[in-house]
């Protein structure tokens, strides 16, 4: 099976890519205006590299969103 191109290979989350989702070339991207990087790329295994793109979060270097559990509230 071949990976999705709508994940980051990274935490696994939406990478929010415009280009993913077209079957064209896109105008704009987040990524088009945002610097990934180059040690976040480094930690991508070679066979990895070039078949999906980062997620915003992870291309900055930043932990990933990971979602709260809902708490109860106390009575």
């Amino acid at each position: 099976m071949s990976p999705s191109t709508s994940v980051c290979p990274l935490c696994g989350q939406r990478n929010q890519c415009a280009q993913a989702g077209s079957p064209t070339p896109v105008q704009q991207c987040w990524c088009f205006d945002t610097a990934v990087r180059r040690d976040v790329l480094e930690r991508l295994p070679a066979a990895q590299r070039n078949l999906a793109c980062l997620c915003p979060r992870c291309a900055q270097g930043l932990p990933p969103v990971t979602p709260t559990p809902a708490s109860a509230a106390p009575d």
